[in-house]
């Protein structure tokens, strides 16, 4: 039986007599399948990574995952994530920067396979007597935790499981579908194709701040599934600092971060003036450093209504090697709870984005380079603009559509390309 029907299978054992459940245990369980698609654009020429734009595009990205974790000694906990995952984003996932599928990340083949998108070890050490109480969710137990610890985790997930998060777009299972939007456009950050990687993570959580820092496995090659066994050579790092604050009253975090990330990848200036290169940035790769930072902040500013504000850079001289081709991104938006208009569980989300390249990237792509996700074969260069909406109708306890669209202008920064109206459907189902 294909892992998915049988996690459903499970999964709705479990919806139906979770008191069984004993003590120590968290489960859990969702699925999201998107539908995408957009109509033929303005499109003069295309190049190897474009975006279709001369025919009508429809593609579809579909995961279903286990959130297992059980209780160990005091203080630790294991987790475990088997992941299936089915589909593509439009023109394989190609042709825009900040791309309009978070879900494609893990998508990427016509059938399905098999992924363990998580498998790592939790240790707490309280640094108080003092706890607040802590509700059962994916990848969390309930019960008290101290309101001042220390938190270590070691193994294989997402460093945006612990990094880099915001309260109103954040997940594109449930919120913001754009990569920009569900992340720092800029943060390069460590992962395989499929958003996971190995590593560790240390946490200092009090009551008004919390400071985290963590060391992981870059991929092996750009955009690759296989990390670099070399980690003395290849790693990313990240510092950050979270801080909880209330202005007038309302609740607001601000994330401020840097990295360093070391891998083995090429330069865009050696990739232009080496002529034995010949624009294949391949051949100039050698272990060398990209730095950046950026922000993430949200800020509660009525009963049901919250903003928020995202902005990112990075250095620009070594090749896009894990998330995306961005150098500069900011973006803002707004996100309102279905409570202001009788409708609770529903959310309304609106936000917008502008992105960038340093001044050698995007010299590389208007000479022919290509990347791992753009490349029209030239380039009149111009910031990519995005404009994303959804409505997310909460059907019933477990189950939640949301029709979403976005408007690319200037896709892979190009001026001469689009602009281009994207669609969505998107079911979510959790447990």
């Amino acid at each position: 039986m294909p892992f998915a029907r049988l996690s459903l299978a499970l999964a709705l054992a479990l919806a139906a007599g979770r008191a069984a459940a004993d003590d120590g245990w968290t489960i859990h369980f969702q699925a999201t399948g998107v539908e995408q698609w957009h109509y033929a654009f303005p499109s003069p020429y295309a190049g190897p990574n474009s975006l279709e734009g001369t025919t009508t595009e429809d593609e579809h990205t579909w995961t279903a995952t286990l959130f297992l974790g059980r209780a160990l000694w005091p203080g630790a906990a294991i987790f475990y994530n088997p992941e299936e995952t089915q589909g593509n984003g439009l023109s394989g996932t190609e042709g825009v920067a900040a791309f309009p599928n978070g879900e494609a990340t893990r998508a990427g083949s016509a059938t399905p396979l098999y992924d363990t998108a998580r498998l790592y070890l939790q240790q707490v050490i309280p640094l108080t007597g003092e706890t607040q109480p802590q509700d059962d969710d994916d990848n969390t137990l309930a019960g008290p935790v101290a309101t001042r610890r220390l938190t270590f985790y070691l193994g294989r997930y997402a460093v945006t499981d612990f990094f880099e998060t915001n309260a109103y777009s954040d997940d594109p299972r449930t919120q913001f579908l754009n990569w920009a939007l569900m992340y720092d456009g800029a943060y390069d950050y460590p992962a395989d194709t499929k958003g996971y990687t190995d590593g560790f993570t240390a946490t200092l959580t009090y009551p008004s701040f919390t400071l985290s820092y963590g060391i992981f496995m870059e991929p092996l090659y750009a955009n690759g599934l296989k990390l670099d066994p070399h980690f003395d050579r290849a790693y990313g790092q990240i510092l950050e600092w979270d801080q909880k604050y209330t202005w007038g009253g309302w609740a607001g975090n601000l994330r401020s971060f840097v990295y360093l990330n070391r891998a083995d990848m090429g330069s865009y200036s050696e990739a232009i003036a080496d002529p034995a290169a010949d624009l294949n940035i391949e051949l100039t790769r050698a272990y060398r450093s990209k730095y950046g930072a950026g922000l993430s902040w949200d800020q509660e500013i009525a009963p049901d209504l919250g903003a928020f504000l995202r902005a990112s850079w990075d250095d620009g001289h070594t090749e896009s090697w894990a998330f995306s081709e961005i150098d500069q991104s900011a973006s803002a938006g707004l996100s309102a709870d279905g409570k202001a208009w009788g409708r609770a569980g529903d959310t309304f989300g609106l936000a917008g984005i502008v992105d960038g390249l340093s001044p050698a990237h995007r010299e590389y792509l208007a000479d022919g380079g290509i990347g791992f996700i753009i490349g029209d074969g030239r380039l009149d260069y111009g910031p990519e603009e995005i404009l994303e909406t959804y409505y997310s109708w909460k059907v019933c306890r477990w189950l939640w559509l949301s029709p979403d669209y976005q408007y690319v202008e200037h896709p892979a920064y190009n001026r001469d390309r689009g602009g281009v109206a994207i669609y969505a459907v998107r079911a979510h189902l959790h447990f």
